[in-house]
């Protein structure tokens, strides 16, 4: 694949390969949480980049900030003479034309952390005309988050209007964001936000290693009993997979590497190791089984690592809707 048809996240993808781990983390440093995860998702997905792509992409690179230092020390004037005579007329207009517009105010940019469900139930009284102007403004992303929280008689309206949106006056634009910015702030001051709570940790927990989660797990048992059960109720760990119906521990164990398995079960009690052999084939329960006798000894990190890759695997199941977890005595199937 050429260059020119790589996206913009592809490039920086590119870039940060190509400048290695030690200057790439100095760049990361500089970039946000969203952007950091779009451009890292980007590298995981790169599996080869040919020298003649590593070499365009630098620079472009190196065009760009040329450009920006000269229109930033000089004006647009001086940017232009100098990019002329540095890269001639035609890259010069491209690279002139492809700063500028990064200097551009970036309109409703305060709604850009804003959570989408509150931001919809915010937007939802205003003119459908509106709503379509402050969308149009947002990365589609953040947009499209919005939309579907907005009520569902007054999406189409919405999504028509989005569509068929010409140009809009500077002015126009600026004093819809004036009015907003006004109103969300007093809104902001009159209530308190919503962080925190069993939900926040749930979801934190989701994302540390199994170390961590059952540290914080103990303490809980240890400090309040009852916050840690309504904690355990809400997530999923690796002791829960007994408590999936033999079609969901199936699906779970078709996904998972065979060698985390037989890592994983050392640390697991005899009621998952028997629903474990019972679910797999007897030949894969023999190989299984054989495999923990014969393999030394390992690190409890390695098991604790190895177990929360299985655990990944069910939660991503989870959320792809193809299993089923249940969590508490009020999440019963019908």
């Amino acid at each position: 694949m050429s260059s020119d048809k790589l996206s913009g996240r592809q490039k920086a993808a590119v870039l940060l390969i190509a400048l290695g781990p030690e200057n790439s983390a100095n760049v990361l440093k500089r970039l946000r949480e969203p952007e950091i995860e779009e451009i890292t998702l980007e590298i995981l997905s790169m599996e080869q980049v040919s020298d003649e792509v590593r070499r365009a992409v630098i620079q472009e690179s190196y065009n760009m900030a040329l450009a920006s230092r000269y229109l930033s020390s000089g004006g647009l004037q001086y940017a232009e003479d100098m990019l002329n005579r540095a890269l001639g007329p035609e890259k010069a207009g491209e690279f002139i034309s492809r700063i500028a517009a990064t200097l551009r105010p970036q309109h409703f940019a305060f709604l850009r952390e804003t959570d989408p469900a509150q931001l919809a139930n915010f937007l939802q009284e205003e003119q459908p005309q509106a709503i379509a102007l402050i969308l149009a403004h947002l990365p589609p992303t953040h947009a499209a988050r919005v939309l579907s929280a907005l009520p569902a008689d007054i999406q189409p309206e919405i999504g028509m209007r989005v569509a068929t949106m010409e140009r809009t006056l500077p002015e126009v634009i600026e004093g819809v964001e004036s009015v907003l910015r006004q109103r969300l702030s007093r809104l902001l001051t009159s209530d308190y936000s919503a962080v925190g709570g069993v939900d926040s940790l749930v979801k934190i927990l989701a994302n540390v290693d199994r170390h961590t989660e059952r540290g914080i797990l103990e303490y809980l048992d240890a400090h309040d009993p009852e916050l840690a059960e309504e904690v355990r109720k809400q997530m999923f760990s690796f002791e829960n997979l007994v408590e999936l119906d033999d079609h969901g521990l199936q699906r779970v164990l078709r996904e998972v590497d065979a060698r985390d398995l037989a890592l994983a079960l050392r640390g697991a009690n005899e009621q998952l190791k028997e629903r474990v052999f019972r679910n797999i084939s007897a030949r894969a329960a023999e190989m299984l089984q054989e495999d923990m006798a014969v393999s030394g000894p390992v690190r409890r990190i390695q098991v604790e690592e190895a177990q929360q890759r299985i655990v990944n695997v069910a939660r991503r199941l989870e959320q792809a809707g193809e299993i089923v977890i249940q969590r508490g005595a009020d999440d019963v199937l019908l």
